[in-house]
């Protein structure tokens, strides 16, 4: 009977790298959603296609609370990252349609008083 000297690895690598790739191809879906917004409806709207340039993805859910990037951040330290940004970068705007529209009007103080003006409002077609 032959000796069993070493274990061969090479599956269990095969196996290892199918793994990695099923998670990290799962892993960019969890990422988006992980704020629970409910985007408004519409029936008006133009579709969104957006391309490769660098966005910055600003959020309030249902409560009024501010996310950067999915972040939490108080309106304070909001204003100062914003400030730190060039005026030319793009914003995407979800808001979840239960937030009370003096917190979206709250937001936009903020984003206009630091003139940012490349901004997409996000919402879902009927």
């Amino acid at each position: 009977m032959k000796r069993f000297d070493s274990m061969n690895v090479v599956p269990l690598i095969d196996v290892m790298l199918v793994l990695l790739a099923i998670v990290l191809l799962t892993a960019s879906f969890i990422v988006t959603d992980k704020l629970d917004i409910q985007l408004p409806k519409t029936e008006h709207t133009s579709p969104y296609n957006p391309d490769n340039e660098e966005k910055l993805n600003l959020s309030i859910d249902q409560h009024g609370q501010f996310y950067w990037d999915g972040e939490k951040l108080n309106a304070e330290q909001f204003s100062h990252q914003l400030s730190q940004l060039e005026a030319s970068t793009h914003i995407q705007l979800r808001v979840d349609q239960l937030v009370e529209f003096r917190h979206f009007v709250r937001l936009m103080d903020i984003i206009k008083r630091q003139q940012h003006d490349n901004l997409t409002i996000l919402t879902e077609r009927k």
